[in-house]
């Protein structure tokens, strides 16, 4: 944060499907709405930058370019990717964040080296091994935040506890719920179901003083059972593109005549661009991944989700959370 109050955040502007248009005229929306408390810096190419920039209104606004000259594709391996391209826009965006430049990132780009980039230049925060990508599920009651959704494949028991109290935190201070209810994704309400991450797990959450409120099952986790639900990161990813197929067809089907209204509203509650893209949580910063299609209202709004983490230092939160469930990774 800059000494005038300021919160400076890196827009990979080169990542998403509609970049970099997109991510420019987002970008400028964010800066514009925000009445000068947001700063946004544009990373990638400067020449493609500039000509996008004058498509728009931007004189007054706190708007700068960082060159990166060049790109990684939603195809390439992540690991390999940052490791050969260091002029790549995500990892250029990486360095500035690193280097306090700026005090956030958001990108569309490949998730991937988005991790990969976010873990080798921002590092981890204390007792976290792992980090978790925390999404936003509409339920019937309110939104759940449901983590790891697909960072971290192979966990520990201590790495549901870890996300458990990362989706803790964030629902607390960024969604404002003041005593979350944290439930375990398994196959059955009962303490003895499930692997045995899940069991371990659960012992682990039982005991940790958070407000844990057990298993929650696939097909009650809609019910809006619990305020955050831990996972790892390969059952929740297929949680996320499930729930995304149901929300396709149930769409397709609103779509017909007399049910304007209920399509209206089960559009909105799914819309991502409503909720402008998913925390990284556990590195040592503020990165928000946006979806891969997002449009300039999503990115507008991953940028103004990214300014409200610094606002409320969500990773300072972390550290203080983890520290109260005393989290020991074995």
């Amino acid at each position: 944060m800059t000494s005038d109050g300021s919160v400076r955040i890196a827009v990979d502007a080169m990542g998403g499907e509609g970049a970099p248009g997109v991510e420019v005229e987002g970008a400028l929306a964010a800066v514009r709405e925000s009445e000068g408390r947001l700063k946004a810096v544009l990373v990638g190419r400067q020449d493609r930058l500039e000509a996008e920039l004058t498509k728009h209104e931007h004189s007054g606004l706190q708007i700068s370019i960082e060159h990166a000259d060049e790109v990684i594709t939603m195809d390439e391996s992540p690991a390999t990717a940052i490791r050969r391209k260091r002029g790549a826009s995500i990892v250029v965006a990486s360095r500035l964040h690193a280097e306090g430049e700026v005090d956030g990132l958001v990108s569309a780009g490949n998730t991937g080296a988005v991790v990969a980039s976010s873990l080798f230049g921002l590092g981890m925060l204390p007792n976290v091994r792992r980090p978790a990508i925390a999404s936003m599920f509409p339920t019937v009651d309110r939104p759940s935040v449901v983590l790891d959704v697909g960072a971290s494949i192979d966990s520990r028991p201590s790495d549901l506890l870890t996300f458990a109290a990362m989706g803790d935190a964030y629902a607390r201070y960024v969604l404002g719920r003041s005593e979350p209810g944290v439930g375990l994704m398994n196959i059955g309400e009962e303490a003895t179901k499930g692997s045995e991450l899940t069991q371990a797990a659960y012992k682990l959450l039982q005991a940790s003083g958070l407000n844990f409120v057990g298993n929650i099952e696939g097909r009650s986790f809609l019910q809006g059972k619990a305020d955050v639900v831990a996972t790892d990161g390969f059952v929740g990813n297929v949680m996320l593109k499930l729930v995304e197929g149901v929300l396709d067809l149930l769409m397709n089907a609103l779509r017909s005549p007399g049910h304007h209204e209920d399509f209206e509203m089960l559009k909105s509650q799914f819309d991502y661009a409503e909720y402008g893209g998913a925390p990284l949580l556990g590195v040592n910063g503020v990165v928000i991944i946006a979806h891969g299609s997002s449009s300039p209202k999503a990115i507008k709004n991953a940028v103004k989700v990214a300014a409200k983490f610094v606002d409320t230092d969500l990773a300072g939160k972390i550290v203080e959370r983890l520290s109260e469930v005393s989290v020991t990774h074995g």
